[in-house]
């Protein structure tokens, strides 16, 4: 009987090695060929996304251990708003404040600013801004910015959800050239290309589980738009690109979308 289980347990080695080895094989052979695309327009895998915003969180927690916050007080939530306009803002944006365009399509995206708090202790949000984050785009800014101005940061960032968005000087959107057809494949593309998953959850689009705006399953099942605006392919596209002129204190920002690319989304929207 013991000659048995060690010939089962060998088998079981044999074989989870031999699945290795073909794995193994399988990505050499595809790196060679140059399979993988690498394009930042095609979106990571739903899978592979995930895994790595797992092991990121567990990877921070590991090594936020030992951090401890000093008191984050409205002083330092003031000194941290500044900073973070000046180092943060072009890639993160900040609520009813778009990102600039290098952080609209990176991969994966930056976190929008008001889901820290929601996600990290204030330890692991400095030690991430301390260290930055491998193939994310994030740097580190030990040697960038001050301890003092690194803590500022997350004063700020700890407080943000309180903070709501200013209004636009009031000043009408133009109005829609009227029932031109989006392309909804395209549009697909140019909401990626836009940022809009890093704060609503999108059919079909790979991302994060987040809720810092609705999630936008069943679109064209909606009668309204942001609430009372009648929920048309014509309006959807005018409320993409004009959020803020539409509702003045809307945290959505202004992206800087094209016509074209907006009745290209409101297509995808509604085809889902």
């Amino acid at each position: 009987m013991p000659d048995r289980r060690r010939l089962v347990v060998r088998t079981i080695l044999a074989t989870l090695l031999a699945c290795v080895c073909l794995l193994a094989i399988g990505g050499a052979v595809a790196v060679q060929a140059g399979w993988y695309n690498v394009s930042a327009i095609i979106q990571h895998w739903q899978p592979v996304y995930s895994l790595t915003e797992y092991t990121v969180k567990k990877s921070v927690q590991r090594r936020a251990q030992g951090i401890v916050a000093p008191p984050l007080g409205d002083d330092m939530v003031l000194r941290g708003r500044e900073v973070y306009r000046t180092s943060c803002l072009e890639c993160h944006g900040a609520p009813g404040v778009a990102p600039g365009d290098p952080g609209k399509s990176m991969q994966p995206l930056p976190s929008p600013p008001a889901i820290v708090a929601q996600r990290w202790k204030p330890e692991e949000t400095y030690w991430i801004i301390q260290n930055g984050i491998k193939m994310t785009g994030m740097p580190a800014w030990e040697y960038r910015l001050g301890e003092q101005d690194i803590w500022a940061i997350v004063a700020y960032l700890d407080r943000l959800p309180l903070e709501q968005a200013q209004p636009l000087a009031s000043s009408a959107p133009p109005a829609p050239a009227g029932n031109i057809p989006g392309n909804a494949e395209r549009g697909r593309i140019a909401l990626t290309q836009y940022a809009c998953q890093s704060c609503h959850i999108i059919p079909g689009i790979p991302g994060s589980d987040i809720h810092v705006g609705p999630a936008l399953k069943e679109y064209k099942n909606r009668r309204y738009i942001a609430g009372y605006l009648s929920n048309t392919p014509d309006n959807l596209a005018l409320w993409i690109r004009f959020p803020r002129h539409i509702k003045a204190l809307s945290a959505m920002p202004e992206m800087d979308v094209s016509e074209t690319d907006a009745r290209d989304i409101a297509a995808y929207l509604n085809s889902r």
